[in-house]
């Protein structure tokens, strides 16, 4: 009987190679983790933060924000804040008092027109002319949210009524004030403050140092209200 030699097995390299190949590309991963995590670590040491102080004392540091931005709830409290601001007297804030502060807080261009829309609204007339026994309040239902319209402006619908009292009438009597209001963007506070300021004064400055302003009033149903600002 004849013996048959087995020949012997030849190893494959190609094992050897998908483990080598998988391993350095096991490496580059993680090569290209760990730089991105220190250029992300990079990037937050690089990218200016603002140290905002508070009213209460409290101090905060915030993410930077493109001039032409503002936060949504910003432009809403603006905008509730500006008008309650301008529609409510007493005889310790006199309408005109009120008017010539806070009137800062609207373009140059609106002014006049919101003036006269203010002198409509009370059956007195003008404003200089109001009763000055008499309180205006005016009292917000509700304010959308901003919709923007263009870089840096935005549009918001605000439900509101203004309620005047006096000594004869004690439960008053609601003027309806429901409008589309318009706000933009301003690169520099217009307000100024008073080296003595009024209460009003320096409610009317720290409104101006959002940075905003309206530029349009008009009707709810004013479907041209962005174009007709004259």
């Amino acid at each position: 009987m004849q013996l048959v030699k087995s020949e012997p097995k030849k190893s494959s390299i190609l094992p050897l190679f998908a483990v080598g190949t998988f391993g350095l590309h096991l490496l580059s991963l993680l090569l290209l983790l760990f730089h991105g995590s220190m250029l992300q670590m990079l990037n937050e040491r690089l990218t200016p933060r603002s140290l905002v102080q508070l009213v209460d004392g409290r101090a905060i540091t915030v993410d930077p924000k493109s001039s032409m931005e503002r936060y949504p709830e910003t432009v809403r409290r603006f905008v509730g804040e500006t008008m309650t601001l301008l529609l409510t007297w007493s005889p310790k804030q006199p309408p005109a008092t009120i008017w010539e502060s806070s009137s800062q807080l609207l373009a140059n261009n609106l002014q006049s027109k919101f003036l006269s829309q203010i002198n409509n609204l009370n059956s007195a007339g003008r404003i200089a002319n109001i009763n000055r026994n008499d309180e205006h309040i005016l009292v917000i239902q509700k304010i959308s949210q901003p919709i923007a319209i263009g870089d840096g402006e935005w549009k918001v619908e605000m439900l509101a009524n203004q309620l005047i009292f006096n000594g004869s009438d004690n439960l008053g009597r609601a003027i309806p004030f429901n409008k589309q209001i318009l706000v933009r963007t301003i690169d520099e506070q217009k307000t100024v403050l008073p080296t003595s300021p009024l209460p009003w004064q320096l409610a009317a400055y720290r409104l101006g140092e959002a940075k905003l302003e309206i530029y349009n009033i008009c009707e709810l149903q004013d479907d041209k209200c962005s174009s007709n600002l004259n």
